[in-house]
């Protein structure tokens, strides 16, 4: 087969730019709407790269930094990265029937969270003495896609969230995932990312402010 010099030197520079670390064998980078900036997920690409001291610890007090377990309820999807990505993918091409949620406080946000994904804390989801009733209210109305008819809830339309904390020892999204299921939120459009920001950081992944 042959080729014109210009189509040749394209062949050389796209096998030059070419990442040595990628996502998966199909898969090199996905390009993600973050706060209105495009941002490339990537993995890093230094082999030597170590993991962020943040996720570097193996041994937290239990409780209430207990490992949960991979199934959190019957009919919710726990995913992994790939999926994750998919879900991120599918977003950025429009489908505003997903919603990706870090359920992490504003102080762990701060430091980096994956590209894409909107902040709820689970205290504005929690259940209990101190809850703002009107708060979760306003989140099913105006983020999740709920209706409210006559006192009761609607989740004809309510989109699909993929939420995530801070990993596999978080007891965060699980909280508010408990709580959304006590809420009559479908199970089968509830997906938890369980490995959450240390599995994130782990692969070195991309992460934005």
């Amino acid at each position: 087969m042959r080729f014109s010099l210009y189509t040749s030197l394209l062949l050389l520079s796209s096998q030059s730019m070419a990442l040595e670390v990628n996502i998966s064998p199909d898969m090199e980078s996905v390009n993600i709407n973050h706060n209105d900036k495009e941002v490339t997920i990537q993995r890093q690409q230094d082999t030597k790269n170590t993991i962020n001291p943040d996720y570097a610890k193996t041994s937290r007090p239990c409780p209430p930094f207990c490992i949960q377990p991979m199934t959190l309820a019957p009919g919710v999807e726990t995913i992994g990265e790939l999926e994750l990505l998919k879900y991120l993918d599918k977003k950025n091409w429009g489908d505003d029937n997903i919603v990706v949620i870090d359920s992490r406080t504003s102080d762990w946000v701060a430091k980096g969270t994956i590209p894409g994904a909107i902040n709820i804390p689970w205290t504005s989801l929690r259940l209990d003495k101190g809850t703002d009733t009107f708060e979760i209210k306003s989140i099913f109305v105006d983020q999740f896609g709920v209706q409210e008819q006559e006192s009761i809830w609607d989740f004809e339309k309510a989109k699909t969230l993929v939420m995530f904390c801070n990993g596999a020892w978080c007891g965060q999204s699980p909280t508010n995932i408990r709580t959304l299921l006590r809420l009559g939120y479908p199970a089968d459009k509830i997906k938890w990312y369980r490995g959450g920001m240390q599995a994130w950081e782990t692969f070195g992944l991309t992460t934005a402010q």
